[in-house]
């Protein structure tokens, strides 16, 4: 279970990403402590991250460092293993004291019933060939090789690789993950929140049944994140806070946000 507040990130692509990038995520989570309980990262903070035995990537490397101050400050820190992040281990949980996740995540973010996914090979047809390539690059007998490749080539041949991945959005405009978000509400009565990630598509929309499906988009494209309380998600996007600048808001149900009679 995640306290409220709940912040929700996504899609920073650190490392390859402008310093401006950089910048603003030191400054939104330097003021998470005091005002936030729990933050999510919902995949791609990173452009590319490995841990070898006893080297991690360079680039990034004070974002980890504020994120390891967050959690000591009290607040629960949710990683969700993007595609370009996926390789993560103990340098996250042991030594920054992070819950790091592979796959789909279901609990309770907020007091919502939620499912967390970063979002990548969801679309039944368009992801068919990714799917296969996610296996073979996430066995452990590929980790295992790549861990004897020197750093430095290691870095540079992951982050060559996925140029097209970090640099465009979603050639549908986040259509098929909001599809697949719609399905997973409409079919499970549990649910009340679904966040995605990966298109770099902001998107906060309700469902027919009542819940609601919520991406925090990409801060390639703008810095915009979620802000998950028990009555309400919202879609912000940073403006030297913390509460930032609301771009659109949802209550739990549709009928709370009638005035009352």
């Amino acid at each position: 279970m995640l306290q409220s507040p709940t912040y929700v990130i996504s899609d920073l692509h650190l490392g390859a990403a402008p310093a401006e990038v950089e910048r603003r995520c030191l400054e939104l989570l330097r003021s998470l402590p005091g005002r936030a309980r729990s933050l999510i990262i919902n995949g791609d903070l990173y452009e590319f991250w490995f841990e070898w035995r006893t080297v991690i990537p360079r680039r990034g490397f004070r974002v980890l460092a504020a994120l390891a101050d967050v959690r000591e400050a009290g607040v629960e820190v949710l990683w969700i293993a993007g595609n370009h992040d996926c390789w993560g281990g103990s340098v996250l949980t042991e030594d920054a004291g992070l819950t790091y996740h592979v796959g789909p995540w279901t609990g309770v973010v907020a007091g919502w019933r939620t499912l967390i996914e970063h979002g990548d090979g969801l679309r039944e047809q368009e992801d068919r060939r990714y799917r296969a390539l996610r296996r073979v690059l996430r066995h452990p007998a590929s980790i295992a090789a790549f861990r004897w490749l020197h750093p430095d080539l290691g870095s540079r041949l992951a982050t060559g690789s996925s140029h097209a991945s970090r640099v465009t959005r979603a050639r549908d405009g986040g259509a098929g993950l909001r599809e697949v978000a719609m399905r997973e509400l409409a079919a499970s009565s549990q649910l009340d929140l679904v966040l995605y990630a990966h298109s770099h598509v902001a998107a906060l929309e309700r469902a027919p049944g009542g819940g609601v499906y919520a991406n925090a988009g990409s801060w390639l494209e703008a810095p915009t994140f979620l802000r998950v309380t028990p009555e309400r998600v919202e879609l912000r996007r940073w403006e030297g806070s913390a509460e930032g600048e609301c771009l659109d808001a949802l209550d739990r149900r549709a009928e709370e946000a009638l005035p009352k009679a």
